[in-house]
C-alpha cells in the first residue's frame, strides 16, 4: 500500500524533546572569603567584643607627680540576625508522570545552597551600606564615601587612588588590598584612551586584545587594588558629595552602585560573621499531600567590625 504525505506527515515527529535539562548561568561568589568567622561563639545569639583605645603621653616635669589617664574603652555588639529556609518537593503524580523527575531531584539541594550561598554574598557586600548614608564617614580627616569622581559618576582611576589614601589615613595596613566593583567598572576603564594607549602604559599591553578581566578578576592591580567584579554589590539612593564636593542625587537616574575598598587580611577584614547553623538539608515525606519535601535551613549573623577599613565609591552604571 503507498502512502500518501498526509500518511507520512503522521509518522513525522512535529517536536522533539531533549533528554536533558537547561540549566542557567551561575557567576562566581567571592565575598565570603573576606569574612572573619567568629569562633568563640557556642551559644545565645547576641555576642559582645570589647575594645580599648590609645595611650595618652604628657609633658613631665622632674620630681612631679607622674599624670594618669583612664584609656578608652567601649564594646561592639554582634548578633545572629538571619534565619532562612529553602524549600522544594515533588508530587508522587509528577515523579510517576514525568520524564525529566529524577534530573529535577538531583538538582533540588545544590539550588538550595546556591541560593542560600547567594543570599549570604548579598549580605556581605550589603554591609557597605552600614555606614552613615548620605555622608562622607570621614576618619582622620579622609572620606571613606563618597559619589565616584568621573564623567556623570562613572568610578575613575582617581576613585581607586583616593579609596587607598582613605585607607591610609585611617592607619590601615596597604597590603592586601580588594576592591570589588561592578562589572561596569571594567568597561570603563577598558575604553579610557590615556589607558589603553600601549604607547603610554606598557603595563597595560594586551588589553585591547584580551580585555581588563579573567573571570571575575582584573589582570592588572589597579593602584595596589586586587580587583573583583561583583553582581552583587549593594545599592543606594542618597544624596552624597563627589571628591570635588559636588552634591549628587542618586534617587533617580541610572541604577548606583555601591563599589567597595578594603583590606582583606583575616585578622583585619571589615566583615565579620558567625554561623549558628551552617545550611542543613533535610528529605520529609509527607503521606498527607502525597509528596516529598526537600529543605535547607541556615542561621548566620554579619556586621561591618571595622568601619576603619573600608570605603565605599556610589557610581552609576552608565555602560
Amino acid at each position: 500500500m503507498a502512502f500518501t504525505d498526509g500518511n507520512m506527515n503522521l509518522l513525522t515527529r512535529q517536536e522533539l524533546w531533549s533528554t536533558q535539562l537547561k540549566d542557567v548561568f551561575q557567576d562566581d561568589l567571592n565575598a565570603t572569603q573576606w569574612v572573619r568567622q567568629l569562633t568563640e561563639f557556642p551559644d545565645g545569639d547576641t555576642f559582645t567584643i570589647p575594645s580599648i583605645g590609645e595611650a595618652t603621653v604628657r609633658d613631665y616635669v622632674e620630681d612631679t607627680d607622674v599624670g594618669f589617664d583612664a584609656m578608652d574603652t567601649g564594646e561592639f555588639q554582634f548578633t545572629i540576625t538571619e534565619y532562612l529556609s529553602s524549600g522544594t518537593y515533588i508530587t508522587d503524580k509528577q515523579m510517576q508522570d514525568s520524564f525529566y523527575s529524577s534530573q529535577l531531584i538531583s538538582q533540588f539541594v545544590p539550588k538550595q545552597r546556591r541560593a542560600l550561598e547567594e543570599k549570604y554574598e548579598t549580605d556581605v557586600l550589603a554591609l557597605a551600606n552600614s555606614q552613615t548614608l548620605s555622608d562622607n564617614n570621614s576618619i582622620n580627616g579622609a572620606e571613606h564615601r563618597w559619589a565616584a569622581g568621573g564623567t556623570s559618576q562613572n568610578l575613575a582611576l582617581d576613585d581607586f587612588a583616593r579609596a587607598k589614601y582613605g585607607l591610609k589615613k585611617a592607619n590601615v595596613p596597604l597590603s592586601n588590598l580588594v576592591a570589588i566593583v561592578d562589572p561596569s567598572v571594567g568597561y570603563e576603564l577598558e575604553t579610557l584612551t590615556n589607558l589603553v594607549n600601549v604607547s603610554n602604559n606598557p603595563q597595560w599591553e594586551g588589553i585591547i586584545t584580551s580585555g581588563l578581566t579573567t573571570g571575575m578578576r582584573f589582570i592588572k592591580n589597579v593602584y595596589g587594588f586586587d580587583v573583583w567584579e561583583s553582581n552583587y554589590l549593594p545599592t543606594s539612593t542618597e544624596t552624597i558629595n563627589t571628591p570635588a564636593d559636588a552634591s549628587i542625587d542618586f534617587s533617580s537616574g541610572n541604577t548606583p552602585v555601591v563599589n567597595v575598598f578594603f583590606n582583606a587580611e583575616n585578622s583585619i577584614t571589615p566583615f565579620i560573621g558567625a554561623w549558628r547553623q551552617m545550611p542543613r538539608v533535610e528529605a520529609l515525606r509527607n503521606a498527607i499531600r502525597q509528596r516529598d519535601e526537600y529543605i535547607t535551613t541556615a542561621r548566620y549573623g554579619l556586621a561591618l567590625y571595622r568601619p576603619e577599613n573600608l570605603v565605599s565609591v556610589v557610581s552609576r552604571i552608565n555602560v
